[in-house]
């Protein structure tokens, strides 16, 4: 089975592409499509906040800054966050 790849350009982690054979993501990456959803902005930007967060912030200080400012949900944040430090390396 293919995964989704993380691509980035330099420090940015961009949305992975979907797998050739149709098959439902696994992982953080599975949450994407009720991200999109439910909060109204790509997946995309989030990524980018969440990497510029990381620059300076713990894995949970930035859970809570996007439930404190963003409303977002734990499991939702912490998906993205999760996302972002394994396709950094961290």
């Amino acid at each position: 089975m293919q995964h989704y790849r993380e691509r980035m350009t330099g420090h940015r982690v961009t949305v992975p592409e979907s797998p050739a054979d149709g098959a439902k993501p696994k992982g953080p990456q599975s949450y994407f499509p009720s991200i999109e959803a439910k909060y109204g902005r790509p997946v995309q930007e989030w990524l980018d906040l969440v990497a510029d967060r990381l620059d300076g912030d713990g894995h949970m200080e930035v859970v809570g800054w996007l439930k404190e400012e963003h409303g977002m949900g734990h499991g939702h944040a912490n998906a993205l966050v999760a996302f972002v430090r394994r396709a950094l390396g961290d």
